[in-house]
């Protein structure tokens, strides 16, 4: 008792701000029951069914939604938008938790909103994807069922939360990681014994990564000498961390779960320590060219790749790469994560989804999709096939990529770019969260963020426009 209404969750019109068309976009999903109604089924299977009721205060579906598209839409932190379900009353609002003036206020804690939003996963999500883009086409955009789309597909870098990589500060990031693990028995068991100087092992093994690093990074005569020094102290006592680490071990108490847990964690990082002495050693001692397949790019995030760009600015991007569709009306009607894909490598299973869905009169590509048989097996579905080239074109080539519609629709192509420039602005330019499991969320929570912000924007269009007419025709002199 005492709350106020979401269905009357107070709308701007006209505000350049992004907030009113994410607001205006949930509001009329919220208000609409045949879309609404779909939405909650797929959060209820994903996060409900099979789940023990505990006791514990959750969020509901609803307010589970509305957080994760405000936190992408707007590219807030957890902090900021813990803060905004305090002070933003039409965020309030639109979960459901503004009171009436007198009665006892409702707040969210921090940790109520990062563990309920984190209960949403990449194959909800897309799923949810295709219920926003079916609203945005039948009930805002008005598309006629019979109404073919004119596809655009390209792809950019998500890059994830990690340092640029080395082989010596990746070894320290393992040295670090097993020395905190040492800490943690050692303050939870204070019995544990043998490693009373775990202060001096971190000094010490930092001191030399930082050396390696101003060896490799200075000049003058006998640098490469200094290098292969500096290398030899630091592997030398990365090997002696290794060896009584591995002696030690065995006596760490195993009283709980968690305590077995960071012992399997421990041996993780005992491995990835003893790797990446063994490739630094290769490297800037011997000399050796290490294999790109032989490299890791990150301890914590494994899943990151290294992708060159071939450009200047950033000439090498760590992360993954997005590969997006949108139609004519900007909705992102397809996307995809790759896993060490090329362009061209994903054209077809991107077409098995996206033709399985809508039909589609024109889609175009850049060039780094072209593949002789992306193109021959797309043209005998799609009647206009945009993908140029790479190369020498021959004489029928060159004809028809010179002809009036195939450049028409090239221009068109560039209208993603401002896709993925929103996306990138709205958080997916770098992912925060941890875990590959964390990153296929985030890129889909910022999907579905950006087709509801589209949708927004055009609602209030319409909005307005509405008025406008309405004012017009109050002015009107009677008949």
């Amino acid at each position: 008792m005492g709350l106020k209404l979401i269905s009357d969750t107070p709308v701007l019109l006209k505000s350049r701000d992004d907030i009113p068309a994410l607001v205006m976009a949930l509001l009329t999903i919220y208000k609409t029951p045949e879309y609404n109604n779909q939405i909650y089924t797929l959060l209820e299977g994903a996060i409900i069914t099979g789940k023990k009721a505990t006791g514990r205060k959750g969020l509901n579906l609803w307010q589970i939604f509305v957080l994760s598209q405000y936190r992408l839409a707007l590219n807030l932190d957890y902090d900021r938008l813990h803060y905004m379900t305090h002070s933003d009353s039409t965020l309030r609002q639109l979960l459901g938790i503004e009171t009436e003036s007198g009665v006892a206020r409702r707040d969210i804690s921090y940790q109520r909103i990062l563990d309920n939003v984190h209960l949403l996963d990449d194959d909800t999500l897309k799923r949810i994807n295709d219920v926003i883009v079916d609203f945005g086409h039948k009930k805002v955009f008005k598309k006629k069922g019979t109404v073919a789309l004119f596809a655009k597909t390209d792809s950019f870098v998500v890059e994830s939360n990690v340092h640029f990589p080395t082989d010596y500060n990746l070894l320290w990031d393992a040295s670090r990681k097993i020395l905190d693990i040492v800490n943690w028995f050692a303050n939870k068991y204070p019995s544990t014994e043998g490693w009373r100087k775990s202060k001096d092992w971190y000094s010490t093994l930092k001191n030399l990564s930082r050396a390696v690093g101003q060896s490799s990074s200075s000049g003058g005569k006998g640098k490469a000498e200094r290098i292969i020094q500096a290398a030899q102290q630091y592997v030398t006592k990365a090997t002696a961390l290794s060896d009584k680490i591995s002696k030690t071990k065995d006596s760490f108490p195993i009283n709980e779960t968690i305590d077995l847990v960071k012992i399997l964690e421990l041996e993780h990082f005992i491995t990835l320590l003893d790797k990446h002495v063994d490739l630094v050693e290769r490297r800037l001692i011997k000399g050796d060219k290490i294999p790109h397949e032989d490299k890791i790019f990150s301890l914590f995030e494994e899943y990151t790749e290294w992708i060159t760009k071939g450009k200047s600015r950033p000439s090498v991007e760590l992360g993954k790469k997005l590969s997006i569709t949108t139609d004519q009306f900007g909705l992102i009607i397809d996307y995809h994560i790759m896993e060490k894909e090329s362009d061209s490598e994903i054209v077809l299973s991107t077409a098995d989804r996206v033709l399985s869905k809508y039909d589609i009169l024109s889609w175009s590509f850049d060039k780094g999709y072209w593949h002789k048989d992306n193109k021959w097996i797309l043209s005998t579905q799609i009647p206009n096939v945009i993908m140029p080239k790479k190369g020498k074109l021959n004489k029928q080539e060159a004809e028809e990529e010179h002809t009036k519609e195939f450049k028409k629709l090239r221009n068109k192509h560039s209208a993603i770019e401002s896709n993925i420039n929103e996306l990138e602005h709205s958080g997916l330019d770098r992912c925060p969260d941890r875990g590959f499991h964390g990153f296929k969320r985030y890129i889909g929570m910022g999907v579905v963020a950006h087709n509801l912000q589209r949708i927004g924007k055009e609602l209030l269009k319409q909005e307005n426009a509405a008025r406008e007419k309405d004012k017009k025709k109050m002015l009107l002199p009677a008949a």
